[in-house]
């Protein structure tokens, strides 16, 4: 048999080997965080992070409880002190207590956590961005129509300061002018009484 002719009856297989392994990543890095990830090929004997015990690749994810802390089922609800990562595509992600994993309740955007519970969750991971940008926008608003409001009272205070500076102002000028007259008129009657004893004076 040629070279190329074995090549060509091997390819198949290869395929198949490729396919099967990435759906075993796949399933095994179920809810497990990307920057976690390294943590488990990173040898063929997995440690607990809360140094209980030690697994092997091959019971991570098998819905048995090895690790007090669910080291070893990140994807399951097996054990209560586990922790699910949410991908979730398009959104923040995040963390659930892996007692929320197949719980026939999508608790994630992406519908991630529900892979074996029988029900289907729709992608809701772009509405909740939407939804959020559109809160957030509203809240632009109602920033700018609350500026917009204080500025008003702004210019209204001012205002009325400056009617009161005016009135005030009024008063002023008010009391001097009745003190310029009043000393005028002060003035004119001395004056007038002065003239008067002097006539009557000179005429006696």
């Amino acid at each position: 048999m040629s070279t190329s002719g074995l090549l060509s009856s091997l390819a198949p297989f290869c395929f198949l080997f490729s396919f099967s392994t990435v759906l075993f990543l796949a399933s095994a890095l179920r809810g497990v965080a990307p920057q976690d990830e390294k943590y488990y090929f990173d040898g063929a004997v997995i440690r607990c992070r809360d140094g209980s015990g030690s697994f092997s690749r091959d019971r991570l994810n098998d819905g048995f409880c090895d690790c007090g802390d669910g080291t070893d089922e990140p994807g399951t609800s097996a054990c209560p002190e586990g922790k699910f990562y949410c991908g979730n595509n398009g959104d923040s992600p995040r963390f659930l207590f892996s007692s929320f994993v197949n719980d026939r309740i999508c608790d994630c955007c992406d519908g991630s956590d529900e892979y074996e519970s029988g029900i289907t969750c729709p992608n809701t991971c772009r509405k909740d961005i939407v939804a959020e940008d559109r809160k957030n926008d509203h809240g632009l608003e109602g920033a700018d129509l609350d500026k917009s409001g204080a500025l008003e009272n702004k210019d209204i205070l001012d205002m009325e300061d400056l009617f009161h500076k005016l009135t005030g102002l009024r008063i002023v000028v008010a009391l001097e002018l009745v003190i310029v007259v009043s000393v005028m008129a002060f003035c004119l009657c001395y004056r007038r009484t002065r003239t008067r004893r002097r006539r009557f004076t000179l005429k006696y």
